[in-house]
């Protein structure tokens, strides 16, 4: 009944090279985030009045409640994450766990099948789509949501959700995976270029055959992996070396060819926690949320208090702050291109000072109204610089900590779904750290601490940010000038 969409041994399911193509999981995987963001966001400017006329809860614990309310979706997904990513890694199928849950499975199992898809190679800019899901979710979610409750009520707010959820679940269902269409079409239409890279060897003067993934790695940031090359790769002959009398050391019984790898019996999301570049990275993507989210639990406040908007201009005020985020797939392809330390530091650098400048915002007037839109853009600028790079830094960081490791010891899927997982658990810690702290601090000190605050939260991340992504700096610094002074050297003796 179902042949032809799973397919038989004889038969390939209908229309496969459309559903098992990176354009295709790529849209699926986005469909799934902005889902899962729009269901979460659709409640932000309708909680203030919800509260109130639902729940009669007094006008002074709003505040509160929405901080409470906001911070449990964090606190699931935080719990709910490293389960969700043990388990797609040894799972044989990314598709049969997408398609049995929501939120932390969404983000653990898709981000993971995204990387399968495409390879770390253009996985930057296949994370500015998603980036760029995420945020029109966080742009359309507050906006419909409130539009809607003005218009229609409560409950018509939540079958808008429903709808969305229907044609996600269809997307889902639909998608083949590329190793699952494999079994069909020929292999070079289900290869990706990573793929192709690292089944193609190259054989040395000795006749060893080295992997050309493991020979070099085009990204020019990762130097853990240039110094690890270094410790690994034998030396190339010289041809002026004169002879020697000492035996081989194949005669002495000594070890000969590159050090072996270091093994590990750690599960292997302890072996990545290990990692100070995924820490970092890990630690950058919890304070963008923290930032990010921290608007939801005190901007429709904000607005509905100095400016007296109703539900419908509590969502219209998150359009500047996520509007830059359309520029996410070009960030990410700078990210794939220039590596991910330097445009990550410039966006919490870049957020400090209007963070703290939003403060200048008191009073009802349409200069200030159009200086709160223009703070919230450029704040919205530094966020999308952080947000798309430092979700590819996670792969990155894996695959530099894999290829230190002996082959296979991350297991068959590797371990990008608990990679993802901790990615997961940040995001999650940001959202429930971002409205609690935000919400309290509004509430006990005002709007002036809370954004300066936030600035010094931003400025602060900057610092590991610059020193830990893409490796240490000090570890990239150590390699250019000993690979400078190798080069002087070289020169000295042709001379």
């Amino acid at each position: 009944m179902f042949t032809w969409l799973n397919g038989s041994p004889t038969h390939p399911p209908a229309l496969l090279p459309l559903r098992s193509s990176p354009t295709f999981i790529i849209l699926t995987v986005a469909t799934a985030v902005f889902t899962d963001i729009f269901v979460y966001g659709i409640v932000v400017p309708v909680l203030p009045f919800a509260l109130t006329t639902h729940s009669a809860i007094p006008a002074s614990q709003i505040q509160t409640w929405i901080s409470i309310f906001l911070a449990v979706y964090g606190a699931a997904l935080l719990i709910a994450s490293p389960i969700c990513g043990w388990l797609a890694d040894r799972s044989r199928s990314r598709r049969v766990p997408l398609l049995c849950g929501f939120a932390a499975v969404v983000w653990v199992v898709g981000l993971a099948l995204m990387v399968d898809t495409v390879g770390p190679e253009a996985v930057g800019q296949a994370m500015g789509y998603v980036g760029l899901s995420m945020s029109l979710a966080i742009l359309l979610a507050p906006l419909l949501g409130g539009v809607v409750f003005a218009a229609a009520g409560y409950y018509a707010v939540f079958a808008m959700a429903f709808g969305l959820i229907v044609v996600d679940i269809v997307l889902r269902v639909f998608m083949v995976e590329r190793k699952v269409a494999a079994r069909w079409l020929p292999e070079r239409e289900v290869r990706t270029p990573h793929e192709a890279a690292a089944t193609t060897t190259t054989t040395t003067e000795k006749g060893v055959e080295l992997n050309d993934v493991e020979l070099a790695d085009a990204r020019p940031s990762t130097a853990d992996d240039l110094q690890h090359q270094s410790l690994t790769l034998p030396p190339k002959a010289d041809n002026h070396q004169q002879p020697t009398s000492e035996p081989p050391a194949a005669s002495q019984g000594l070890p000969t060819g590159p050090p072996a790898k270091r093994a590990t019996s750690l599960p292997p999301i302890i072996t990545l926690l290990s990692s100070r570049r995924l820490l970092s990275a890990l630690w950058a993507c919890l304070m963008q949320a923290t930032l990010l989210t921290a608007f939801d639990s005190i901007l429709p406040l904000f607005v509905l208090h100095t400016f007296h908007w109703t539900s419908v201009g509590a969502g219209l005020i998150f359009l500047p702050l996520v509007v830059a985020s359309f520029f996410g797939p070009l960030v990410g392809w700078a990210s794939d291109r220039v590596g991910p330390r330097w445009l990550a530091t410039s966006g919490f650098a870049l957020s400090c000072p209007f963070l703290i400048l939003l403060r200048l915002v008191e009073r009802d007037s349409l200069g200030q109204k159009a200086l709160l839109c223009a703070l919230l853009g450029f704040v919205g600028v530094g966020l999308t610089l952080v947000l798309t790079p430092m979700m590819a830094e996670i792969t990155y960081a894996v695959d530099a900590r894999a290829r230190r490791l002996p082959k296979g010891a991350f297991g068959v899927n590797g371990a990008y779904a608990q990679a993802y997982s901790l990615f997961n658990m940040a995001w999650a810690g940001g959202c429930l750290v971002g409205p609690l702290l935000a919400g309290l601090v509004n509430q006990r000190a005002g709007w002036g601490p809370t954004t300066l605050i936030l600035g010094v939260v931003s400025i602060a991340t900057a610092v590991p940010t610059a020193v830990w992504t893409g490796g240490s700096i000090w570890k990239k610094r150590r390699s250019d000038r000993e690979a400078a002074e190798g080069a002087d050297v070289g020169q000295d003796s042709r001379m």
